[in-house]
């Protein structure tokens, strides 16, 4: 019985971003594991998408940008993946390939991935049928396995949500608790089960239709070293770290936050509906209201714990990015979920920080409002 990668979520950014990585190390003849991704929404859209995954031909990638300053496009023609399924039309195969042949969990499902409320307050791990948030259905999942195998298992989770492998493992553990679970799984989660934690950052602006994506040549993939952490492949993208909390912060409150902050603009002020990052900045004004918010508020944030040259080192790296002459990236795909993208963005700089920060401070207190 062969083993294989379980990913949860069919984002385009999966695609062009972690499935990509793994397809690149395969051709460089390592031993990867098979990809088999999981639609957990019951979107019906997507169905067209998870039937494309079973092509052995794969899916395009477009890697498309500025590359040491020089214009690059190549397309690759991504196989790591084998096929789709959904939880909503094969949830017994997804729990058995879980239980007996899963040796990783990918998931990527979106800004409010962990949310769980709609979870029933002391519902049961059994498996009969999925329950309602993907947490929900991780714990399920979890349980069937520790009953019918007990294998070790590591989870990769790429929400961009800070800290998202303790979390999530803190979530999962609560929702057992709460389902009447015993000292022995519990005891199995803690010791056998993984939850790295990691980041991701890449710019993944477009879909190609059915599957597939376009992306900009940056990619990173960092996960913090943990004991028996052994990622499912090396790439040069992937990075092991002792400490993930600075590229946590540079990226979620410089790039993200200049993303969050670019979509606030846009929200408030009428601007043009199919307008993109590069096409916000080629208006000077916009241009110098981002270049004042990055150097006399975020800058002096990350100067005042220790950080001032790295972010002044990424906000220059970042803007060459927003800049990709080759790139569409649509604001308003930056758009949604904002009132939880300010929070997570912006906010939880300010409350880091501890520094005079008007602009933003301005678009925190609007949302608030808005939601009170």
């Amino acid at each position: 019985m062969t083993g294989i990668i379980l990913q949860f979520g069919t984002s385009r950014f999966l695609q062009a971003h972690a499935d990509f990585f793994l397809h690149e190390a395969r051709q460089e003849g390592q031993n990867v594991l098979p990809v088999i991704i999981v639609q957990t929404s019951g979107s019906a859209e997507r169905a067209g998408r998870l039937a494309a995954f079973a092509d052995p031909a794969g899916f395009p990638v477009i890697i498309r940008g500025l590359e040491d300053g020089q214009p690059i496009e190549r397309t690759v023609a991504v196989k790591s993946v084998e096929r789709g399924l959904s939880v909503a039309g094969n949830w017994t195969e997804v729990v058995d390939l879980f239980c007996e042949q899963a040796e990783y969990v990918l998931s990527n499902t979106g800004d409010s991935g962990y949310d769980i409320s709609s979870e029933a307050n002391g519902a049961d791990l059994d498996i009969l049928s999925p329950r309602p948030s993907f947490p929900g259905k991780l714990a399920q999942l979890l349980f069937a396995r520790f009953q019918r195998t007990a294998k070790p298992l590591t989870v990769l989770p790429c929400e961009l949500i800070n800290g998202n492998g303790p979390l999530l493992k803190g979530i999962i553990r609560d929702l057992a608790q709460k389902s009447g679970a015993d000292a022995a799984f519990l005891t199995w989660l803690e010791e056998k089960v993984i939850f790295a934690n990691t980041l991701v950052d890449r710019i993944v602006s477009e879909p190609i239709e059915t599957v597939g994506a376009v992306a900009e040549p940056y990619a990173l993939w960092a996960v913090e070293r943990a004991p028996g952490l052994i990622m499912p492949c090396t790439h040069p993208s992937i990075v092991l770290t002792d400490k993930l909390e600075p590229f946590e912060r540079l990226k979620l409150h410089i790039l993200n936050l200049g993303h969050t902050t670019l979509a606030d603009i846009w929200l408030k002020e009428g601007r043009p509906k199919g307008e993109t990052v590069k096409e916000i900045l080629a208006d000077p004004a916009i241009r110098q209201r981002l270049d004042a918010v990055y150097r006399d508020e975020v800058v002096p944030g990350f100067a005042a714990h220790g950080m001032g040259e790295e972010a002044k080192a990424y906000v220059e790296t970042t803007m060459g990015r927003f800049l990709n002459p080759y790139l569409e990236h649509r604001i308003a795909d930056i758009a949604g979920n904002h009132a939880l993208k300010i929070e997570r963005r912006i906010k939880a700089f300010l409350d880091w920080a501890g520094t005079p920060a008007p602009t933003l401070e301005a678009i925190v207190h609007a949302t608030d409002r808005k939601s009170a």
